[in-house]
Protein backbone atom coordinates (compact mmCIF):
# COMPACT_ATOMS: atom_id res chain seq x y z
CA UNK A 1 0.00 0.00 0.00
CA UNK A 2 1.41 3.47 -0.86
CA UNK A 3 2.80 5.39 2.13
CA UNK A 4 0.45 8.33 1.52
CA UNK A 5 -2.56 6.05 1.87
CA UNK A 6 -1.13 4.54 5.06
CA UNK A 7 -0.59 8.02 6.52
CA UNK A 8 -4.12 9.05 5.58
CA UNK A 9 -5.51 6.09 7.45
CA UNK A 10 -3.32 6.69 10.46
CA UNK A 11 -4.86 10.14 10.79
CA UNK A 12 -8.35 8.61 11.02
CA UNK A 13 -10.02 6.52 13.68
CA UNK A 14 -10.71 2.98 12.48
CA UNK A 15 -14.43 3.70 12.70
CA UNK A 16 -13.92 6.06 9.77
CA UNK A 17 -12.80 3.10 7.69
CA UNK A 18 -16.03 1.31 8.56
CA UNK A 19 -18.05 4.35 7.53
CA UNK A 20 -16.30 4.56 4.18
CA UNK A 21 -16.72 0.82 3.72
CA UNK A 22 -20.47 1.04 4.15
CA UNK A 23 -20.64 4.04 1.81
CA UNK A 24 -18.84 2.09 -0.92
CA UNK A 25 -21.03 -0.96 -0.57
CA UNK A 26 -23.75 0.31 -2.95
CA UNK A 27 -27.33 -0.90 -3.16
CA UNK A 28 -26.83 -4.31 -4.74
CA UNK A 29 -24.38 -5.69 -2.21
CA UNK A 30 -24.93 -5.84 1.57
CA UNK A 31 -22.52 -3.74 3.64
CA UNK A 32 -19.37 -5.87 3.97
CA UNK A 33 -19.00 -5.06 7.69
CA UNK A 34 -20.50 -8.06 9.53
CA UNK A 35 -23.52 -7.22 11.66
CA UNK A 36 -25.05 -9.48 14.31
CA UNK A 37 -28.43 -9.55 12.57
CA UNK A 38 -26.94 -10.25 9.13
CA UNK A 39 -28.07 -13.51 7.50
CA UNK A 40 -25.25 -16.00 7.11
CA UNK A 41 -23.97 -16.37 3.57
CA UNK A 42 -24.88 -19.62 1.83
CA UNK A 43 -22.11 -22.18 2.10
CA UNK A 44 -20.89 -24.41 -0.71
CA UNK A 45 -21.63 -28.05 0.07
CA UNK A 46 -20.33 -30.90 -2.07
CA UNK A 47 -21.62 -34.46 -2.30
CA UNK A 48 -19.89 -37.20 -4.29
CA UNK A 49 -21.39 -38.38 -7.59
CA UNK A 50 -20.47 -40.71 -10.42
CA UNK A 51 -20.05 -39.57 -14.02
CA UNK A 52 -23.05 -41.75 -14.89
CA UNK A 53 -25.16 -39.48 -12.66
CA UNK A 54 -24.37 -36.40 -14.78
CA UNK A 55 -27.30 -35.89 -17.21
CA UNK A 56 -26.03 -35.70 -20.77
CA UNK A 57 -22.40 -36.43 -19.91
CA UNK A 58 -21.92 -38.93 -22.75
CA UNK A 59 -23.58 -36.58 -25.26
CA UNK A 60 -21.14 -33.69 -24.81
CA UNK A 61 -17.97 -33.24 -26.83
CA UNK A 62 -15.64 -32.35 -23.98
CA UNK A 63 -12.88 -31.38 -26.42
CA UNK A 64 -13.95 -27.73 -26.15
CA UNK A 65 -13.78 -27.89 -22.37
CA UNK A 66 -10.36 -29.55 -22.55
CA UNK A 67 -9.03 -26.65 -24.64
CA UNK A 68 -10.45 -24.13 -22.17
CA UNK A 69 -9.02 -26.09 -19.23
CA UNK A 70 -5.58 -26.07 -20.89
CA UNK A 71 -5.84 -22.26 -21.08
CA UNK A 72 -6.64 -22.09 -17.35
CA UNK A 73 -3.71 -24.39 -16.63
CA UNK A 74 -1.43 -21.80 -18.18
CA UNK A 75 -2.42 -19.43 -15.37
CA UNK A 76 -2.26 -22.07 -12.64
CA UNK A 77 1.22 -23.20 -13.65
CA UNK A 78 2.57 -19.69 -12.99
CA UNK A 79 1.45 -19.79 -9.36
CA UNK A 80 3.19 -21.05 -6.24
CA UNK A 81 2.30 -24.77 -6.03
CA UNK A 82 1.67 -24.37 -2.32
CA UNK A 83 -0.82 -21.55 -2.80
CA UNK A 84 -4.49 -22.19 -2.17
CA UNK A 85 -6.58 -22.63 -5.30
CA UNK A 86 -9.11 -20.22 -3.85
CA UNK A 87 -12.83 -20.54 -3.47
CA UNK A 88 -14.73 -21.62 -0.39
CA UNK A 89 -12.68 -24.62 0.72
CA UNK A 90 -12.47 -28.06 -0.94
CA UNK A 91 -10.37 -26.92 -3.91
CA UNK A 92 -7.01 -27.71 -2.30
CA UNK A 93 -3.76 -26.15 -3.43
CA UNK A 94 -2.39 -25.39 -6.87
CA UNK A 95 -0.18 -28.48 -6.53
CA UNK A 96 -3.31 -30.66 -6.37
CA UNK A 97 -4.17 -29.57 -9.91
CA UNK A 98 -0.78 -29.57 -11.63
CA UNK A 99 -0.81 -33.30 -12.44
CA UNK A 100 -4.09 -32.91 -14.29
CA UNK A 101 -2.71 -29.89 -16.09
CA UNK A 102 0.35 -31.82 -17.24
CA UNK A 103 -1.84 -34.67 -18.46
CA UNK A 104 -4.22 -32.27 -20.21
CA UNK A 105 -1.38 -30.95 -22.34
CA UNK A 106 -0.71 -34.47 -23.61
CA UNK A 107 -4.37 -35.24 -24.39
CA UNK A 108 -5.80 -34.80 -27.91
CA UNK A 109 -9.34 -33.40 -28.27
CA UNK A 110 -10.81 -36.84 -29.03
CA UNK A 111 -9.49 -38.11 -25.70
CA UNK A 112 -11.09 -35.37 -23.63
CA UNK A 113 -13.85 -37.42 -22.00
CA UNK A 114 -11.44 -40.15 -20.97
CA UNK A 115 -9.07 -37.54 -19.58
CA UNK A 116 -11.70 -35.94 -17.34
CA UNK A 117 -13.00 -39.33 -16.19
CA UNK A 118 -9.46 -40.46 -15.30
CA UNK A 119 -8.20 -37.34 -13.58
CA UNK A 120 -11.34 -35.95 -11.91
CA UNK A 121 -14.29 -36.95 -9.78
CA UNK A 122 -17.66 -35.10 -9.88
CA UNK A 123 -19.27 -33.54 -6.80
CA UNK A 124 -22.79 -32.12 -6.68
CA UNK A 125 -22.67 -28.48 -5.60
CA UNK A 126 -25.36 -27.04 -3.37
CA UNK A 127 -25.97 -23.78 -1.51
CA UNK A 128 -26.43 -24.90 2.09
CA UNK A 129 -28.19 -28.01 0.80
CA UNK A 130 -30.05 -26.50 -2.18
CA UNK A 131 -28.56 -27.68 -5.51
CA UNK A 132 -30.65 -25.34 -7.65
CA UNK A 133 -29.50 -21.95 -8.87
CA UNK A 134 -29.84 -19.27 -11.53
CA UNK A 135 -27.81 -19.23 -14.74
CA UNK A 136 -27.63 -16.17 -16.96
CA UNK A 137 -25.46 -15.24 -19.93
CA UNK A 138 -23.17 -12.56 -21.31
CA UNK A 139 -21.49 -11.80 -24.62
CA UNK A 140 -18.93 -9.58 -26.32
CA UNK A 141 -20.72 -6.58 -27.88
CA UNK A 142 -19.51 -4.58 -30.89
CA UNK A 143 -19.74 -0.78 -30.72
CA UNK A 144 -19.06 1.93 -33.27
CA UNK A 145 -16.38 4.30 -31.97
CA UNK A 146 -14.03 7.13 -32.86
CA UNK A 147 -10.55 8.05 -31.66
CA UNK A 148 -11.65 11.69 -31.42
CA UNK A 149 -14.91 13.21 -30.15
CA UNK A 150 -17.38 15.10 -32.30
CA UNK A 151 -21.10 15.86 -32.34
CA UNK A 152 -21.91 12.20 -32.97
CA UNK A 153 -19.18 10.41 -31.02
CA UNK A 154 -19.47 12.04 -27.62
CA UNK A 155 -19.72 9.26 -25.02
CA UNK A 156 -16.27 8.40 -23.62
CA UNK A 157 -14.88 4.96 -22.84
CA UNK A 158 -12.46 5.46 -19.95
CA UNK A 159 -9.20 3.86 -18.90
CA UNK A 160 -8.61 3.11 -15.23
CA UNK A 161 -8.05 6.43 -13.42
CA UNK A 162 -4.66 6.93 -11.81
CA UNK A 163 -6.19 8.44 -8.68
CA UNK A 164 -8.38 5.41 -7.93
CA UNK A 165 -7.04 3.45 -4.96
CA UNK A 166 -8.02 -0.06 -3.87
CA UNK A 167 -7.36 -0.56 -0.16
CA UNK A 168 -6.97 -3.98 1.49
CA UNK A 169 -8.82 -3.71 4.80
CA UNK A 170 -7.28 -6.97 5.96
CA UNK A 171 -4.02 -5.05 6.40
CA UNK A 172 -5.68 -3.16 9.27
CA UNK A 173 -7.63 -5.92 10.98
CA UNK A 174 -7.93 -9.67 10.41
CA UNK A 175 -11.68 -9.19 10.90
CA UNK A 176 -11.75 -7.76 7.38
CA UNK A 177 -9.51 -10.28 5.59
CA UNK A 178 -10.41 -10.48 1.92
CA UNK A 179 -12.35 -7.20 1.96
CA UNK A 180 -11.37 -4.11 0.03
CA UNK A 181 -12.68 -0.63 -0.56
CA UNK A 182 -12.11 1.61 -3.55
CA UNK A 183 -11.67 5.33 -3.12
CA UNK A 184 -9.70 8.49 -3.79
CA UNK A 185 -7.62 10.81 -1.64
CA UNK A 186 -8.94 14.32 -1.00
CA UNK A 187 -7.36 16.67 1.55
CA UNK A 188 -5.72 13.79 3.39
CA UNK A 189 -8.89 11.70 3.63
CA UNK A 190 -9.98 8.64 1.71
CA UNK A 191 -13.36 9.20 0.07
CA UNK A 192 -15.57 6.87 -1.98
CA UNK A 193 -14.66 6.98 -5.65
CA UNK A 194 -16.92 8.85 -8.06
CA UNK A 195 -20.18 7.08 -8.86
CA UNK A 196 -21.78 6.80 -12.29
CA UNK A 197 -23.70 10.07 -11.96
CA UNK A 198 -20.58 12.05 -11.07
CA UNK A 199 -18.59 10.46 -13.90
CA UNK A 200 -21.37 11.12 -16.39
CA UNK A 201 -21.36 14.73 -15.19
CA UNK A 202 -17.65 15.09 -16.02
CA UNK A 203 -15.75 14.08 -12.87
CA UNK A 204 -13.03 12.43 -15.01
CA UNK A 205 -12.89 15.06 -17.73
CA UNK A 206 -9.57 16.63 -18.69
CA UNK A 207 -7.43 13.71 -17.47
CA UNK A 208 -6.81 12.14 -20.87
CA UNK A 209 -8.38 8.84 -19.83
CA UNK A 210 -10.50 8.38 -22.95
CA UNK A 211 -9.73 5.27 -25.01
CA UNK A 212 -12.36 6.25 -27.57
CA UNK A 213 -15.76 7.87 -27.91
CA UNK A 214 -18.91 5.98 -28.88
CA UNK A 215 -22.09 7.22 -30.52
CA UNK A 216 -24.50 5.16 -28.42
CA UNK A 217 -24.84 5.85 -24.70
CA UNK A 218 -27.08 2.84 -24.16
CA UNK A 219 -24.70 0.46 -25.95
CA UNK A 220 -21.88 1.85 -23.81
CA UNK A 221 -23.91 1.17 -20.66
CA UNK A 222 -24.36 -2.46 -21.69
CA UNK A 223 -20.65 -2.71 -22.50
CA UNK A 224 -20.06 -1.86 -18.84
CA UNK A 225 -22.36 -4.70 -17.82
CA UNK A 226 -20.67 -7.20 -20.16
CA UNK A 227 -17.19 -6.08 -19.06
CA UNK A 228 -15.52 -6.46 -22.46
CA UNK A 229 -16.22 -5.84 -26.12
CA UNK A 230 -14.98 -4.70 -29.50
CA UNK A 231 -14.82 -1.22 -30.98
CA UNK A 232 -15.32 -0.76 -34.72
CA UNK A 233 -13.32 2.43 -35.18
CA UNK A 234 -14.18 5.02 -37.80
CA UNK A 235 -10.62 4.77 -39.18
CA UNK A 236 -11.13 1.10 -40.06
CA UNK A 237 -9.41 -0.46 -37.06
CA UNK A 238 -11.06 -2.83 -34.61
CA UNK A 239 -10.04 -2.63 -30.97
CA UNK A 240 -10.80 -5.19 -28.31
CA UNK A 241 -11.27 -3.72 -24.83
CA UNK A 242 -11.48 -5.51 -21.52
CA UNK A 243 -12.21 -4.87 -17.87
CA UNK A 244 -9.53 -2.97 -15.96
CA UNK A 245 -11.24 -1.94 -12.75
CA UNK A 246 -14.46 -0.81 -11.13
CA UNK A 247 -15.29 2.24 -9.05
CA UNK A 248 -16.18 0.33 -5.89
CA UNK A 249 -19.90 1.02 -5.91
CA UNK A 250 -22.26 -1.94 -5.84
CA UNK A 251 -23.94 -3.13 -9.03
CA UNK A 252 -27.68 -2.41 -9.26
CA UNK A 253 -29.74 -4.06 -12.01
CA UNK A 254 -31.72 -1.35 -13.78
CA UNK A 255 -34.29 -3.94 -14.84
CA UNK A 256 -35.31 -3.91 -11.19
CA UNK A 257 -35.77 -0.15 -11.42
CA UNK A 258 -37.97 -0.44 -14.50
CA UNK A 259 -40.11 -3.06 -12.76
CA UNK A 260 -40.44 -0.76 -9.72
CA UNK A 261 -41.49 2.06 -12.07
CA UNK A 262 -44.14 -0.14 -13.61
CA UNK A 263 -42.53 0.07 -17.05
CA UNK A 264 -41.73 -3.65 -17.33
CA UNK A 265 -42.85 -6.80 -15.57
CA UNK A 266 -40.33 -9.25 -14.12
CA UNK A 267 -41.19 -11.67 -16.90
CA UNK A 268 -40.49 -9.06 -19.57
CA UNK A 269 -37.06 -8.06 -18.30
CA UNK A 270 -34.21 -8.89 -20.69
CA UNK A 271 -31.26 -7.07 -22.18
CA UNK A 272 -33.35 -6.42 -25.26
CA UNK A 273 -36.45 -5.13 -23.46
CA UNK A 274 -34.38 -2.84 -21.24
CA UNK A 275 -32.46 -1.50 -24.24
CA UNK A 276 -35.67 -0.92 -26.17
CA UNK A 277 -37.16 1.02 -23.26
CA UNK A 278 -34.06 3.20 -22.86
CA UNK A 279 -34.04 3.97 -26.59
CA UNK A 280 -37.75 4.80 -26.58
CA UNK A 281 -37.48 7.03 -23.49
CA UNK A 282 -34.30 9.11 -23.99
CA UNK A 283 -35.52 11.83 -21.61
CA UNK A 284 -35.56 9.31 -18.74
CA UNK A 285 -32.73 7.02 -19.85
CA UNK A 286 -29.90 8.81 -18.03
CA UNK A 287 -31.75 8.85 -14.71
CA UNK A 288 -32.55 5.15 -14.98
CA UNK A 289 -29.00 4.15 -15.96
CA UNK A 290 -27.61 6.24 -13.11
CA UNK A 291 -29.55 4.19 -10.58
CA UNK A 292 -26.67 1.74 -11.14
CA UNK A 293 -23.75 3.59 -9.47
CA UNK A 294 -21.20 0.97 -10.57
CA UNK A 295 -18.82 2.12 -13.32
CA UNK A 296 -16.32 0.00 -15.27
CA UNK A 297 -12.93 1.07 -16.63
CA UNK A 298 -11.28 -0.59 -19.62
CA UNK A 299 -7.96 -1.31 -21.27
CA UNK A 300 -7.08 -2.15 -24.86
CA UNK A 301 -6.39 -5.87 -25.26
CA UNK A 302 -3.77 -7.28 -27.56
CA UNK A 303 -4.09 -10.85 -28.79
CA UNK A 304 -6.91 -13.27 -28.05
CA UNK A 305 -9.76 -12.28 -25.81
CA UNK A 306 -11.87 -11.25 -24.11
CA UNK A 307 -10.02 -11.78 -20.83
CA UNK A 308 -11.89 -13.17 -17.84
CA UNK A 309 -11.32 -12.73 -14.12
CA UNK A 310 -8.73 -15.52 -14.11
CA UNK A 311 -6.67 -13.44 -16.50
CA UNK A 312 -7.07 -15.84 -19.43
CA UNK A 313 -8.96 -15.58 -22.74
CA UNK A 314 -12.56 -16.78 -22.58
CA UNK A 315 -13.94 -19.57 -24.75
CA UNK A 316 -17.49 -19.10 -26.10
CA UNK A 317 -19.84 -21.75 -24.74
CA UNK A 318 -17.21 -23.16 -22.37
CA UNK A 319 -16.27 -20.30 -20.02
CA UNK A 320 -18.47 -19.74 -16.99
CA UNK A 321 -18.45 -16.70 -14.72
CA UNK A 322 -18.86 -17.77 -11.09
CA UNK A 323 -18.65 -16.29 -7.62
CA UNK A 324 -14.88 -16.65 -7.33
CA UNK A 325 -15.06 -16.21 -3.57
CA UNK A 326 -16.71 -19.65 -3.56
CA UNK A 327 -15.67 -21.48 -6.75
CA UNK A 328 -11.97 -21.60 -7.65
CA UNK A 329 -10.87 -20.33 -11.04
CA UNK A 330 -9.91 -23.15 -13.38
CA UNK A 331 -12.35 -25.68 -11.92
CA UNK A 332 -14.36 -27.73 -14.45
CA UNK A 333 -18.12 -27.59 -13.84
CA UNK A 334 -20.76 -29.87 -15.37
CA UNK A 335 -23.66 -27.50 -16.02
CA UNK A 336 -27.24 -28.68 -16.43
CA UNK A 337 -29.65 -25.90 -17.39
CA UNK A 338 -31.74 -24.76 -20.38
CA UNK A 339 -31.37 -22.05 -23.01
CA UNK A 340 -34.08 -19.38 -23.43
CA UNK A 341 -35.75 -21.46 -26.17
CA UNK A 342 -35.93 -24.47 -23.86
CA UNK A 343 -33.02 -26.37 -25.40
CA UNK A 344 -31.08 -28.29 -22.71
CA UNK A 345 -27.61 -26.95 -22.00
CA UNK A 346 -25.69 -29.89 -20.58
CA UNK A 347 -22.00 -29.42 -21.04
CA UNK A 348 -18.67 -29.13 -19.31
CA UNK A 349 -17.68 -25.55 -18.50
CA UNK A 350 -14.56 -24.02 -16.95
CA UNK A 351 -14.74 -21.37 -14.20
CA UNK A 352 -12.76 -18.52 -15.73
CA UNK A 353 -14.59 -15.30 -14.92
CA UNK A 354 -16.71 -13.51 -12.34
CA UNK A 355 -19.20 -10.63 -12.20
CA UNK A 356 -20.73 -8.15 -9.79
CA UNK A 357 -24.13 -9.84 -9.95
CA UNK A 358 -22.78 -13.40 -9.74
CA UNK A 359 -23.17 -14.26 -6.07
CA UNK A 360 -23.67 -17.59 -4.35
CA UNK A 361 -22.48 -21.21 -4.47
CA UNK A 362 -24.80 -22.21 -7.34
CA UNK A 363 -24.83 -19.24 -9.69
CA UNK A 364 -23.27 -18.81 -13.11
CA UNK A 365 -23.03 -16.61 -16.19
CA UNK A 366 -22.38 -18.36 -19.51
CA UNK A 367 -20.10 -16.61 -21.98
CA UNK A 368 -21.81 -16.99 -25.35
CA UNK A 369 -19.23 -15.19 -27.51
CA UNK A 370 -20.00 -12.46 -30.02
CA UNK A 371 -22.61 -11.87 -32.74
CA UNK A 372 -26.39 -11.65 -32.90
CA UNK A 373 -27.12 -15.17 -31.65
CA UNK A 374 -24.76 -14.68 -28.69
CA UNK A 375 -26.45 -11.38 -27.89
CA UNK A 376 -29.92 -12.90 -28.07
CA UNK A 377 -29.00 -15.83 -25.85
CA UNK A 378 -27.21 -13.63 -23.33
CA UNK A 379 -30.04 -11.12 -23.22
CA UNK A 380 -32.76 -13.67 -22.58
CA UNK A 381 -30.89 -16.28 -20.52
CA UNK A 382 -32.46 -16.78 -17.09
CA UNK A 383 -32.37 -20.55 -16.64
CA UNK A 384 -32.73 -22.55 -13.46
CA UNK A 385 -30.25 -25.36 -13.14
CA UNK A 386 -27.47 -27.01 -11.20
CA UNK A 387 -23.87 -28.01 -11.59
CA UNK A 388 -21.34 -30.54 -10.43
CA UNK A 389 -17.78 -29.52 -9.59
CA UNK A 390 -15.01 -31.74 -10.96
CA UNK A 391 -12.14 -32.05 -8.50
CA UNK A 392 -8.82 -33.87 -9.09
CA UNK A 393 -9.07 -37.55 -8.18
CA UNK A 394 -6.42 -37.47 -5.44
CA UNK A 395 -7.99 -34.42 -3.83
CA UNK A 396 -11.40 -36.08 -4.10
CA UNK A 397 -10.08 -39.16 -2.30
CA UNK A 398 -8.87 -37.00 0.57
CA UNK A 399 -12.21 -35.22 0.77
CA UNK A 400 -14.02 -38.56 0.81
CA UNK A 401 -11.80 -39.78 3.65
CA UNK A 402 -9.43 -41.84 1.52
CA UNK A 403 -5.65 -41.74 1.46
Amino acid sequence: MPAQVRRAFHRCAFVTVLTVLAACAGREEPAPVPQPEETAEAVLQLSALSFDALPGWNGDDQGGALAAFQVSCGALEKKDPGAAMGGQGSFGTVADWLGACAAARQTPPEGARGFFESWFRPWRASASGDPNGLFTGYYEPLLSASATPDARYRFPLYRRPTDMLVVDLGAFSSEFDGRTITGRLADGSLLPYWDRTAIDDGALGGQGLEIAWTDDEVALFFLHIQGSGRLAMTDGRELRVGYDGQNGHGYYAIGRELVAMGELTKEEVSLQSIRDWLKANPEQADAVMQTNPSYIFFRVLEGPGPIGGQGVPLTPGRSLAVDHRIIAYGAPLWLDTSLPDGTPWQRLMIAQDTGGAIRGPVRGDIFFGTGQEAEWRAGHMKGQGSYAVLLPAALSARLAGGN
